[in-house]
């Protein structure tokens, strides 16, 4: 019953948030084209619901050169691909904003497990175990606000399942506002490493 009450708050929301922040969306549209060559939009197979495959967006904050379907962790000298215009991206989570059209149409929801690259497939198989794949990812979620990406496979994929087994009105707004303050506060973002959680050394490996 809840994922229908889910479903339409998600319509709602996105729908507000892309009026909301056109000239947001504007003024970064126009400082990417003007900081690197390329497209705005940066646009990768993910894994959806039931492992459906879809095109997850980005604001492009890498050069259009970067190896394809690669996390940035496993690139050798990340930051030689991040833009000037990314590396602020990246920082403020601003490059995750297309994602609201995303949630729109219904390929994803505002608060889930973060969809895996098509070829994340520890990942997935480790999903597998708690019925993780069976829900709508997110754009933010409880492994988010609860390590982000330098959490090891095995944590990330436990804290998807807690999110699973607990997913509620109140399981979703105790994330979106708990995404806020890491938001505010940067929480989890230096490049170039996943799966090594140590104190006071956060990464983030989203796009490549």
């Amino acid at each position: 019953m809840y994922l229908k009450i889910k479903r339409l708050i998600d319509i709602i929301l996105s729908l507000l948030g892309l009026i909301i922040l056109l000239p947001v969306f504007l003024a970064l549209i126009i400082a990417i084209k003007l900081d690197s060559r390329g497209p705005v939009l940066f646009k990768q197979k993910r894994v959806g619901l039931n492992k459906v495959h879809f095109y997850i967006l980005k604001f492009r904050t890498m050069e259009i050169n970067t190896p394809k379907d690669t996390p940035t962790h496993l690139l050798k000298d990340p930051d030689q691909y991040i833009t000037r215009m990314g590396k602020f991206l990246r920082k403020t989570s601003l490059d995750e904003l297309p994602q609201i059209w995303n949630i729109l149409v219904g390929e994803m929801s505002i608060i889930g497990p973060r969809p895996a690259l098509w070829n994340q497939y520890d990942l997935i198989e480790e999903r597998d175990k708690y019925d993780s794949n069976g829900v709508p990812p997110g754009l933010t979620g409880w492994a988010q606000i609860n390590g982000r990406d330098e959490l090891p496979i095995e944590e990330k994929a436990k804290l998807d399942g807690e999110y699973t087994e607990k997913i509620s009105f109140w399981m979703d707004a105790k994330c979106f506002f708990g995404t806020v303050v890491s938001v505010l506060k940067s929480d989890g973002v230096v490049e170039g490493g996943t799966g090594t959680k140590k104190e006071n050394s956060i990464s983030k490996g989203q796009e490549s």
